[in-house]
């Protein structure tokens, strides 16, 4: 009976062994056999059982970086996860949280999160050029969207010690007027920009990116003639003046198709990245395990 017993034990060992028998080496951590036997159980060749702890591999590289930038997902995320998926599936919190496959569940949604986590963070600052949004326009055949170019000359406050607070909105209104009817009479309105604007637009004539005509405030400035000074108006940072610089007609969808491109270079720079990472990185896999 002692033999019998000890054989059984000797057998579940071997079992427990089996199942944490290490695949692969990844810098300093191991990729296990159970991490992976569900997946490695739904093959049969010897190719797709490589590309499987492959691609392990890869999710094992990104997790690393996301504890080293402190990238992991919150429980209120992977909570929202998971009402989401009861709700999807029809089932209550209680049901789900019953299913044996649960933590794993939960190991997979915390893997996806993070991995998510990483992609925002390492693709966070990408920029369109000039010539991919005029491609992206030039590209769009139903062009019923007006946008606007506008340069502004934005002052705060008068430099003048013997102004007191109150009287410093009528002392920039008045130098307003001013630098007003010396353009209207052919001054430079880009001199005067660079000259007095206390915006950072100041550095290029007060030169504005481009904007939809799309709210009344915007449409005023789109009502200006060409070479009409704006009456003074307030914004977020003192008073100003504006004249309208240009006009174009682009398609509604524009944002989306700027989207679009901004997606394609991040999923590409993230791929280049990935790659960047593996190459850096230590790997052995053991071929024989498989």
């Amino acid at each position: 009976m002692k033999r019998v017993s000890a054989l059984i034990l000797l057998f579940q060992l071997g079992v427990c062994f089996a199942a944490n028998t290490i695949i692969a080496i990844v810098n300093d951590e191991a990729i296990t056999l159970q991490s992976i036997e569900q997946r490695l159980n739904t093959v049969n060749s010897f190719d797709e059982k490589i590309d499987i702890v492959e691609k392990q591999i890869g999710i094992t590289l990104q997790m690393i970086k996301v504890r080293e930038l402190d990238l992991s997902p919150s429980q209120e995320d992977i909570n929202g996860v998971l009402n989401q998926l009861a709700v999807d599936n029809n089932i209550s919190m209680e049901q789900l949280q019953s299913y044996p496959q649960f933590p794993s569940l939960i190991q997979q949604i915390t893997d996806r999160l993070s991995i998510l986590n990483l992609q925002q963070y390492i693709t966070r600052n990408f920029d369109l050029s000039e010539d991919e949004i005029n491609n992206c326009i030039s590209n769009i055949n139903d062009k019923d969207t007006k946008q606007i170019r506008i340069a502004q000359i934005i002052i705060s406050e008068i430099d003048n010690s013997d102004l007191i607070i109150d009287n410093q909105e009528k002392a920039v209104r008045n130098f307003l007027l001013k630098l007003s009817d010396h353009i209207t009479k052919g001054a430079s309105f880009e001199v005067f920009a660079k000259l007095y604007s206390q915006h950072p637009s100041y550095a290029n004539g007060g030169l504005s990116d481009w904007i939809f005509v799309n709210n009344p405030n915007i449409e005023m400035f789109d009502l200006l003639k060409d070479g009409e000074v704006s009456k003074i108006y307030t914004t977020e940072i003192g008073w100003a003046i504006a004249i309208k610089v240009d006009e174009r007609y682009v398609d509604s969808n524009l944002e989306n198709c700027k989207e679009k491109i901004v997606y394609q270079k991040a999923q590409q720079f993230y791929v280049n990245w990935l790659k960047d990472l593996r190459d850096s990185a230590y790997i052995k896999i053991y071929t024989d395990k498989l």
